[in-house]
């Protein structure tokens, strides 16, 4: 499944998550794909995992602080506590203007130092880099809910768009 704006070799693993901890294990390992300038977006529907996700990033990357949704504050950097890159952790879905609003958080100002990971930024952040790992995560809802354990399942798809991620292996995300 290619994501919009993917080119047709567009680097893309589709995996399967079974757990909360397993969604923070995903993390950690996509975090050892990141460095300094990387821009994440996030998708997927209410209790998908993002946030689950992004707490696994920020152990791999090696922050300070305990990464919890921005909801309310829209934005939260957590410093390295090494040498690592910073986290920007931004929670766009009380946004509607798009890079417009974005443009209040410096996002561009922080992007070359930090890694910058977007909750629902679809349709709003992309014009802050044409290089971008998009990751959806699906889950069944209403009838298609499963009623047993099956329901912390997840269908996450990682897809690299742009010239940085061109030739990336994604078989360590697995």
């Amino acid at each position: 499944m290619n994501a919009p704006h993917a080119t047709p070799s567009a680097p893309t693993a589709q995996l399967t998550v079974k757990s909360a901890e397993s969604m923070r294990d995903l993390g950690r390992k996509l975090a050892a794909l990141l460095r300094p300038g990387d821009l994440v977006l996030l998708s997927g529907e209410l209790g998908a995992g993002k946030t689950t996700l992004t707490r696994g990033l920020g152990e791999g990357l090696g922050v300070r602080g305990a990464v919890t949704s921005p909801t309310f504050v829209i934005a939260r950097v957590h410093p390295p506590l090494g040498d690592g890159p910073a986290l920007v952790h931004v929670d766009a879905y009380r946004l509607s203007g798009g890079l417009d609003e974005m443009e209040d958080l410096d996002l561009d100002v922080s992007l070359p130092e930090s890694v910058i990971v977007v909750e629902w930024g679809d349709g709003k952040v992309e014009e802050l880099s044409e290089d971008r790992l998009r990751v959806v995560i699906e889950r069944a809802v209403g009838a298609d809910a499963p009623v047993d354990d099956a329901d912390d399942v997840r269908s996450v798809t990682v897809t690299g768009i742009g010239a940085r991620w061109e030739g990336t292996d994604f078989a360590p995300l697995g």
